[in-house]
């Protein structure tokens, strides 16, 4: 039986594995909030069951934090054929604010849009549909040839979207059984709708979180406004002391230090490879890019470090008036990392850039739990490679590329760091996808193309 047939399986039985992924998008396995900790373990009971009905040997495995869903199949042809781990995670973001979804979160549905339709829901994008992709591959390709071509191992994630906290230790707890030839990870978008592509470098992370405080107790504004230290304006100062307005640059000292300049041959290939700037940018309402001055949109998505204000909050934000001047001020904050940074030397160094600029009578109060992360890039002159991207051309009728990412995806490293394994990323995400915001949706195109892709790299894979 040839791969057409796999691929006419996955054809026929569409609305079957999107009605699946529905009942599997209906549980809100939120990761973050402790009130869904027993509908994350939910979901991961969820994924052992789906797995199992298609042959796969799959359990839970219980960590400190949320549940990790481990699967093997194919152990029995060892070394003869190549052996692969595929990860996704299945927790989600949490959906606020509510008030803007157009539907309940946890309620898909498909919906028709201008590109076609999509299936609307939290997670459907982030990362259920996208895991989904390959484990509905598979389902076609044990249905049509009664086993799978290689040796696959599962791994599937529950704090994907809050730190990844048991990640590391249950990774270095079960090396031999997890290592694997190559790691396929399916949780990246592509460069444009409708252009396969494999990541081939991710920005790594920093996240900080730091409160400025003034007076012991919220004052009076009447009583103390004029002599008095607001937080709210010294943290507002320390916010715009951040960027050069001129050049979009981040002035903190020292902020670029690893970063190197792109290839020319590299940025030759960026500019070819089908991304409409317009699209991107108007998708979500903007009319120009407004980062660092000099460097083209891509440039700045993908090979440019950043610092990003997450969040800001302190004094009264009830209805109608408080005339205080609040104790605290609060702030977020997160970093995107490129080249040789250093998460840690980064942290030091925003973190002075801060404490130098207190007026007295302010200080500051920093967050405790440490986050970061390098960033990554791929060993695309590996054949895997190669094969991925002929598959991906035949199933698009377009040339795969290989593109940067925007975003971090820490697992990649540890993968590397623990297991000494190299990563391929393959995902069918689009960037109006909104995912972490209100009406996440992945377009049924992007469902099923990415099942029959997945198909096809199988097929390359094992030739």
């Amino acid at each position: 039986m040839s791969l057409d047939t796999v691929l006419n399986r996955i054809d026929s039985e569409l609305d079957t594995s999107i009605e699946r992924l529905c009942d599997f998008l209906r549980i809100p396995s939120i990761s973050t909030d402790p009130a869904f900790k027993a509908d994350v373990d939910r979901a991961a009971d969820w994924l052992v069951n789906d797995l199992q009905t298609i042959g796969i040997t799959a359990e839970k495995r219980t960590t400190p934090g949320h549940p990790m869903v481990v699967g093997h199949v194919g152990q029995d042809l060892g070394d003869t054929v190549p052996h692969v781990l595929f990860y996704g995670h299945y927790d989600v973001q949490p959906v606020d604010p509510l008030n803007l979804w157009t539907r309940e979160p946890f309620d898909p549905a498909i919906e028709e849009t201008e590109h076609g339709p999509v299936i609307r829901g939290r997670g459907s994008s982030d990362d259920k549909g996208q895991l989904m992709t390959f484990v509905e591959a598979c389902r076609a390709w044990k249905d049509v040839h009664g086993s799978l071509p290689c040796r696959i191992t599962f791994f599937f994630e529950g704090e994907e979207e809050s730190g990844s906290p048991s990640l590391v230790p249950f990774l270095e707890a079960n090396k031999d059984e997890l290592k694997a030839d190559l790691a396929l990870v399916c949780d990246t978008s592509m460069v444009s709708r409708g252009v396969p592509s494999i990541s081939s470098q991710l920005r790594g992370m920093v996240k900080d979180e730091f409160t400025i405080v003034g007076p012991r107790i919220d004052l009076h504004s009447g009583h103390y406004g004029g002599p008095g230290l607001n937080p709210l304006r010294e943290l507002s100062k320390i916010v715009a002391s951040f960027y050069d307005d001129e050049t979009g640059k981040v002035a903190v000292d020292g902020f670029y230090e690893g970063v190197h300049d792109v290839p020319a041959e590299q940025l030759a290939q960026w500019q070819g490879c089908g991304f409409d700037e317009a699209d991107y940018l108007g998708s979500v309402g903007y009319t120009q890019p407004h980062g660092e001055v000099g460097y083209s949109t891509l440039e700045q998505q993908w090979a440019r470090p950043t610092l990003e204000v997450n969040g800001l909050w302190g004094g009264y934000n009830g209805a109608g008036s408080k005339t205080v001047i609040p104790s605290e001020a609060h702030c977020k904050i997160t970093c995107r990392l490129v080249g040789d940074m250093d998460p840690d030397a980064l942290r030091d160094k925003i973190r002075k850039h801060v404490e130098d600029r207190l007026s007295p009578d302010a200080k500051v109060v920093w967050d405790n739990d440490l986050d970061g992360s390098p960033a990554s890039v791929m060993n695309i002159s590996r054949p895997e490679f190669e094969a991925a991207r002929t598959a991906l051309s035949a199933e698009w009728n377009r040339e795969a590329v290989f593109a940067g990412m925007g975003g971090s995806i820490p697992v990649v490293g540890y993968f590397n760091t623990v297991l000494g394994m190299d990563s391929m990323l393959v995902g069918f995400a689009n960037d109006d996808d909104a995912i972490h915001s209100p009406n996440e949706k992945y377009d049924v195109n992007s469902f099923h193309k990415g099942m029959r892709s997945w198909a096809r790299i199988l097929d390359e894979l094992t030739k």
